[in-house]
């Protein structure tokens, strides 16, 4: 099908806007800690079923030991070290500027092609760098009536959180693509995602934070939260970046899921009330201008 990669990209970021929605109800209720180990088991049921159907097989068995090794280091890297930070992000801030922030995505994959490969930067690359940060910057900060220096619209460790988030998942794409080779994506999920099972449960036993996951099954809010969260987001939306990563170039996919902080900005508004002032939505179109600017 002609533009496959190019609709699988698309459909990431109407699936990715859905999940930031869902998690960030799901973040303010139960926590961070909870959700993440909850949702991965979601999508590994999810997966499970979908992949016994689709391939005939309910387990990645299939895949060699390299795909294993990789795929699984993406996976803590993406899974629990990203995500991790991104929903702490939801929790403190919100899912609308946490998205934004996420538009550094591309930008830091460039940087970290830059210092561990020395793949040259071009003066376009370097543009959309400029673009995106202003774009964020834009959003995130406002210049008092009655003073010089710029103000934090936002909690500063929010938006710390959602910058580590930003690197995890940067990181993650990188090593998933280098993992996946040409083996199925989602197939290639559900590896990443065992992976960040393990990773989950073995933070919860070592800090003894069983407590909070008992406490989030019986939220119920907070189960529908993570529930349309996981569906949309590690089941869908991850095997469909990864389809969308193998079927056309990483940067356009990566452009066109960057689109998710101006998708997510209407929803925010009209589900959660939240306040857009013109600023923050100027940010946004720039940020993800910035971004486009990497790969056109």
């Amino acid at each position: 099908m002609q533009n496959a990669g190019e609709l699988a990209a698309l459909a990431t970021a109407v699936f990715w806007t859905a999940t930031a929605l869902f998690f960030e109800v799901a973040s303010k209720r139960v926590g961070s800690l909870a959700v993440n180990m909850i949702r991965l088991v979601f999508a590994f049921v999810f997966l499970f079923v979908f992949t016994w159907i689709y391939r005939g097989q309910p387990l990645p068995a299939d895949a060699d030991g390299f795909n294993w090794i990789w795929l699984a280091i993406s996976g803590l890297v993406g899974f629990v070290l990203g995500d991790y930070c991104l929903f702490r992000a939801y929790a403190i801030i919100n899912s609308r500027i946490g998205m934004l922030v996420m538009t550094l995505v591309p930008p830091i994959t460039a940087l970290i092609g830059f210092l561990l490969l020395g793949e040259v930067l071009s003066l376009k690359n370097l543009l959309g760098m400029f673009l995106t940060v202003s774009g964020i910057t834009l959003s995130i900060f406002t210049r008092p009536l009655n003073g010089k220096r710029l103000k934090l619209n936002y909690p500063l460790v929010g938006i710390l959180f959602a910058l580590g988030g930003a690197t995890g998942q940067a990181v993650g794409l990188v090593l998933s693509k280098y993992g996946m080779q040409d083996y199925d994506p989602f197939a290639a999920t559900q590896i990443r995602v065992i992976a960040g099972m393990i990773g989950f449960t073995l933070i919860i036993l070592i800090l003894g934070k069983g407590h909070l996951v008992r406490h989030a099954i019986k939220d119920r809010k907070g189960m529908i939260g993570i529930t349309g969260g996981s569906f949309f987001g590690p089941f869908l939306g991850i095997s469909f970046s990864l389809l969308a990563v193998q079927l056309t170039k990483t940067g356009i996919a990566s452009t066109i899921m960057a689109t998710v902080p101006i998708l997510i900005i209407l929803p925010s508004v009209f589900l959660f009330k939240q306040k857009v002032s013109l600023p923050e939505v100027f940010g946004a179109f720039i940020s993800v201008i910035g971004v486009v600017l990497f790969f056109v």
